[in-house]
């Protein structure tokens, strides 16, 4: 199915780029930017970026690595500039 008109990109390509860049680097984030980077593209008009978002969470090999998961510290209630002066 083409999922970006614009630049003819398929399920399969982002399936495959996933796939690819999660052999490649089992502790990488990826993003919708990585994707279209690793197909030799950037987005155009962005129409597709809901589908390509759907498209992209139905890939198993999209998980966040669970040695990065719970690192975000929760945000600290009445404190401003996140402790910066």
């Amino acid at each position: 199915m083409i999922v970006c008109h614009c630049l003819n990109i398929t399920d399969r390509d982002i399936h495959a780029a996933i796939d690819w860049m999660r052999a490649a680097d089992p502790e990488t984030i990826i993003t919708p930017g990585k994707i279209y980077h690793a197909l030799g593209a950037r987005p155009d008009c962005g129409s597709c970026m809901p589908l390509f978002l759907s498209t992209m969470r139905k890939n198993k090999n999209l998980e966040v690595p669970v040695e990065l998961t719970g690192l975000r510290q929760p945000a600290m209630k009445g404190r401003r500039n996140e402790g910066r002066r």
